[in-house]
């Protein structure tokens, strides 16, 4: 099982980052809730570690419970971005769960640009990835089931998935997943 990882060490997390091989890619996304707090899963965190005594995180949640929704059109698979960077960015913005919304219903190609990096709409490709993927990343279960039944209708197979999320905010993902240390 993988795990998602909260840490506290921006500094050191930076200085590492310096230190490792170009050839390996360490995402690690700034929590936008709270300064000096920063999202990273098991791949990224072995890499840090294994240029220091290991980095001891605050809290980690099983990356199999944060939902990712691809629906029926995926296309451009090899550029997905990395499900640990993608569930990793979601948990940044306190999010709960995270739908590609790259096409729409109708098959046509999305477009949208976040105001912020706490818009809840973002892109996000591989790193050397060509295409581009949008996504719409949700902190509630209400808000997923309002966002999937508007966009892909009520008896769809994204709108059941919304209604099938876990929990109904992050503060319950938190309290029921997140091992604290």
């Amino acid at each position: 099982m993988s795990f998602l990882h909260l840490l506290g060490d921006g500094e050191e997390i930076t200085r590492r980052r310096g230190l490792a091989s170009k050839a390996r890619v360490i995402e690690a996304w700034p929590d936008l809730h709270i300064r000096g707090l920063f999202w990273l899963g098991d791949e990224s965190k072995t890499i840090l570690d294994d240029l220091g005594p290991p980095l001891i995180p605050q809290l980690s949640i099983p990356a199999d419970v944060v939902p990712v929704y691809y629906g029926p059109q995926l296309c451009d698979i090899e550029s997905l971005p990395r499900e640990e960077s993608l569930k990793t960015r979601v948990l940044s913005g306190h999010g709960i769960a995270v739908a590609w919304i790259t096409l729409d219903r109708f098959g046509q190609r999305a477009s949208y640009e976040p105001k912020s990096p706490a818009d809840p709409v973002f892109h996000l490709r591989r790193v050397g990835g060509g295409a581009g993927h949008l996504w719409r990343l949700f902190r509630t279960r209400d808000e997923a089931v309002t966002y999937m039944n508007e966009a892909y209708g009520r008896d769809s197979e994204g709108a059941e998935w919304a209604r099938g999320l876990a929990v109904a905010d992050f503060e319950e993902l938190l309290k029921r997943y997140a091992e604290r240390v």
